[in-house]
């Protein structure tokens, strides 16, 4: 627990300083560049097979592949198969924790979900019953369904409109449900559910563990590109302020926590290997997306479906390390002076 505990302080002092320092800023025309680069470079790699275990995912053509990456002086580059719709998963948990932020502070995180790395996969019921309940994260399953059991309101529907809100001003437009992933999901989370219980009985899910697996499970199926994504990684890479709708929709002090969380638990298990190869926060989702974000310099997104055995695919992964090493994008890299 020490350890653990020293390592997310020494990344958080790291992360917000690469926030407060001065950075030097990414041009169009090298983001322009290193995307083309990439993209040629990984268009033709088929390794990975998409995820199956949920039907609507394993329809998706695996060919796709589109890379977005926005500055935080709002510069919009990207290539490929960009204005392709494909859901969220994942992903969706970073914001969904930033809402809980927002509205209750981090304490409520801190000390309710956790923020430690489990050790165990993503959906795991071992991790639950090892800590009932405790000692989780907001990224792994049991943690985010808990952490959408925290968004406050009177009704499902009250919840979900701050949930939806809060990834669309992040993504800078109006963003909607993939209604075929949602029902397949829907038809097919029985591990949810009961993950959901479990955490209701240990008390991290104090009220409705039915409602609050629903509402994750919609939170995946929100349909975005990789050019929302991107937007979405900028808008923390820019301290909580989208950095083309100017909307301040993050709290700048929550900003350097989130990242924390993404930087030691954003690729599932590979999550250290992801870290140690690029310093950069991140995090995946099964339906092919990644971002990651370069603290005031950009925020990054790929889509390819095809995934790793750990979860993440594989395509976004080669292409998001290489685009922030040609725009020196590692925030844990220290400059000479």
């Amino acid at each position: 627990m020490l350890k653990n505990s020293m390592l997310r302080m020494g990344l958080l002092a790291a992360l917000m300083a690469a926030l407060i320092s001065p950075v030097q800023a990414v041009s169009k025309a090298d983001a322009d560049k290193a995307l083309k680069a990439a993209h040629d470079t990984y268009k033709g790699l088929k390794e990975g097979k998409n995820a199956d275990y949920i039907p609507a995912l394993a329809k998706v053509n695996s060919n796709f592949f589109g890379i977005g990456l926005v500055t935080v002086d709002g510069q919009v580059s990207t290539v490929g198969d960009v204005d392709q719709l494909f859901s969220i998963q994942s992903i969706s948990k970073v914001f969904t924790m930033a809402q809980v932020m927002q509205e209750s502070g981090v304490d409520v995180v801190l000390n309710g979900v956790g923020v430690d790395a489990t050790g165990q996969v993503f959906n795991s019921i071992v991790a639950v019953e090892q800590f009932r309940g405790k000692e989780m994260n907001a990224l792994v399953n049991p943690g985010a369904i808990a952490t959408t059991s925290l968004v406050k309101g009177k009704t499902a529907d009250e919840v979900w409109a701050k949930i939806l809100g809060m990834h669309s001003d992040c993504a800078g437009r109006p963003l909607e449900v993939n209604a075929e992933v949602y029902k397949s999901e829907s038809d097919t989370n029985q591990r949810n559910q009961a993950i959901g219980m479990l955490m209701y009985a240990y008390g991290l899910i104090k009220d409705n563990p039915a409602q609050a697996t629903d509402l994750y499970t919609r939170q995946c199926s929100i349909n975005v590109n990789a050019k929302d994504l991107a937007m979405m990684a900028a808008t923390l890479a820019n301290g909580g302020k989208n950095p083309v709708t100017k909307k301040q929709v993050i709290d700048q002090k929550h900003v350097a926590k989130i990242l924390a969380v993404m930087a030691t638990a954003g690729l599932y298990d590979d999550s250290g290997k992801w870290l140690f190869l690029t310093g950069l926060p991140a995090k995946s989702g099964v339906g092919g997306g990644i971002i990651a974000v370069s603290p005031g310099k950009f925020g990054i997104a790929a889509f390819s479906p095809p995934l790793d055995a750990a979860g993440n695919s594989v395509r976004a992964q080669k292409a998001i390390t290489m685009i922030s090493e040609k725009l020196d994008g590692n925030p844990l890299n220290p400059k000479a002076k």
